[in-house]
């Protein structure tokens, strides 16, 4: 678990489920049958083409979300649920587009060098820049970006993976 800034403890749960309609909006509203907020959700398939992994993000605390995990393994096209919040890789993607100018273009792609992130679309008055990266490295990233005043951002929200040998499977 990790603690957020509203003293509210973070969880990433990974659900492998079938890859078949209407899947994700039952796991959706099982958390708003439950009054739980997603602060990010994530799908796509795995490396079986009939089988998807969500990789869900949710604030609360431990008794809550435990319960939440057995609500989700009683789901039909739940094959397994695990909470991956130690142990585990997690990145984002973001595309964020910056206000540019002849002036500050070299500035703001000298930043998105330091932050191993890339230029992927030039226009008279924008860069539209992609990020990839932990929650800490997007945020600061953003915070930097706000200089030169942001037009757009799209977030992917957060996909994990476990460390090590251990594997979550169907």
């Amino acid at each position: 678990m990790r603690n957020n800034n509203a003293g509210k403890n973070k969880y990433s749960i990974s659900v492998l489920v079938e890859n078949k309609p209407g899947v994700l909006a039952r796991v959706a509203s099982l958390f708003r049958r439950r009054n739980f907020n997603i602060e990010s959700l994530t799908v796509g398939t795995t490396e079986k083409d009939d089988i998807s992994r969500m990789t869900i993000v949710v604030n609360g605390d431990l008794k809550t979300v435990e319960q939440v995990m057995k609500q989700l393994n009683k789901l039909i096209d739940v094959i397994k649920v695990s909470d991956v919040t130690e142990m585990s890789v997690e990145r984002e993607l973001v595309l964020i587009k910056v206000a540019a100018n002849s002036e500050t273009r070299g500035e703001i792609v000298e930043l998105a060098n330091i932050f191993r992130s890339r230029v992927v679309d030039v226009s008279k008055t924008s860069l539209i820049i992609e990020i990839t990266g932990d929650e800490d490295k997007i945020n600061a990233f953003i915070n930097l970006m706000r200089q030169f005043g942001i037009k757009e951002l799209a977030r992917t929200g957060k996909v994990a993976m476990q460390r090590g040998e251990k594997v979550v499977k169907a």
